[in-house]
């Protein structure tokens, strides 16, 4: 080895007999690349230490796209069996009324959101003594309040779920609620040939939990079964 060996015989023996142990180590690769750029001397262009570099970025890059996609599938999980227990939930009660004042109570509860509002376009008398037992939940309101709350005009095309932020919420839907409303999801619902349309509405405090832009996959396969659902009661 000569005079100038500064490296432990027994370091020496153990890294010919492993080298994939530094090979598996990037700091220490990273270490011997920089050396062997110093050994060249500044004159000289190291095509192969430029090369390395740049895959180092890439492969950076990959590892940061594989935990996204992975957290974003692990979210997805999490949000799909909530679907699915709540949706299990709201088939359970017998009767009508303990389906309605379920889905402010345990339903709500599963889907992690403040309140839920079940809105039905009517032409009849909006005080009818037979709906104001059905507590706060359920709410009538006249022909085409669904898309004027929606902001929808004419034959616009009309999305079967919107996220929103509020910055004032409504009170006729959100005001006996007890919460102060910063988001919520809409939910159209078509039910049925010969009735009017109604409106199912998720609301929440974190002006975070619904916004533009995030996936509704989930939620309109929830209000594709919860129109099913008020099909089945209304007829």
């Amino acid at each position: 080895m000569g005079s100038e060996a500064i490296i432990n015989e027994n370091l020496r023996e153990k890294i010919i007999a492993q080298p994939e142990t530094i090979l598996d180590d990037p700091d220490l690769m990273r270490a011997l690349i920089t050396a062997n750029e110093r050994a060249m001397g500044a004159n000289i262009v190291d095509m192969r230490g430029i090369a390395m570099e740049r895959l180092e970025k890439r492969l950076d890059r990959l590892e940061d796209t594989h935990r996204g996609v992975i957290a974003a599938a692990y979210e997805n999980l999490a949000g799909m069996n909530l679907i699915h227990r709540a949706i299990l939930r709201m088939l359970d009660p017998a009767g009508f009324e303990d389906f309605l004042l379920d889905l402010d109570g345990e339903v709500a509860d599963i889907l992690r959101v403040d309140c839920v509002r079940l809105v039905l376009e009517t032409k009849q008398d909006q005080e009818n003594p037979a709906l104001v037992k059905l507590g706060k939940v359920l709410i009538t309101a006249p022909p085409g309040f669904a898309s004027t709350y929606l902001n929808q005009k004419g034959n616009a095309p009309s999305r079967p779920v919107s996220l929103r932020q509020l910055s004032e919420q409504d009170e006729k839907i959100f005001g006996d609620s007890g919460f102060w409303i910063r988001s919520e999801a809409c939910l159209r619902l078509d039910l049925g040939e010969g009735r009017l349309p109604g409106l199912l509405v998720m609301g929440a405090e974190d002006p975070h939990q619904f916004k533009p832009g995030q996936g509704t996959d989930l939620l309109a396969f929830f209000g594709g079964v919860f129109e099913r659902a008020m099909r089945r009661w209304l007829s």
